[in-house]
């Protein structure tokens, strides 16, 4: 297989071992209304569920299948974390402004809206934020230079 561009040549491409960041780590209360929002909101499926041992009752990672990345969710009613955000957040790429802006509304009717649409200009494009079920903020945007931002980094 040849080597994938912008990778070290070390690499053979993303998805072929574990390199760089893998994984965020959230706990939550409520394992099956976590995998609902991450589900609806940031198009996750679950892909390893098991159950745990001590503190933790259960751990699900889920994806997008876009990159080697998993959103892990560690179930317990004994361990408490502080949540991400509210400005804090985990972010999401959506492919249109219609996309961001049907979540919003969808968030708004369930309550769930931290901050409405905004267009911030590039870099940051047209963004908004919603809060999962224990308190953490997802960003959903479109229009990020996220990607473009690295590969013009890789080439200096």
């Amino acid at each position: 297989m040849a080597d994938a561009p912008g990778f070290p040549p070390t690499l053979r491409s993303p998805i072929d071992m574990d390199s760089g960041i893998t994984h965020v780590a959230l706990v939550v209360r409520d394992v099956e209304a976590s995998i609902a929002f991450y589900t609806r909101f940031a198009g996750m499926r679950v892909i390893h569920q098991r159950e745990a041992q001590g503190d933790i009752e259960e751990v699900v990672w889920m994806t997008d299948f876009t990159r080697p990345f998993a959103l892990v969710l560690i179930a317990s009613t004994k361990l408490h974390d502080t949540p991400v955000g509210p400005f804090g957040h985990l972010g999401v790429a959506c492919a249109s402004r219609a996309e961001v802006d049907r979540a919003a509304d969808a968030a708004r009717e369930l309550g769930i809206l931290r901050s409405p649409p905004k267009d911030s200009g590039p870099p940051t494009g047209y963004w908004t934020y919603l809060a999962d079920p224990d308190g953490n903020t997802l960003e959903l945007s479109h229009g990020q230079e996220i990607a473009f931002t690295v590969k013009d980094a890789q080439r200096l």
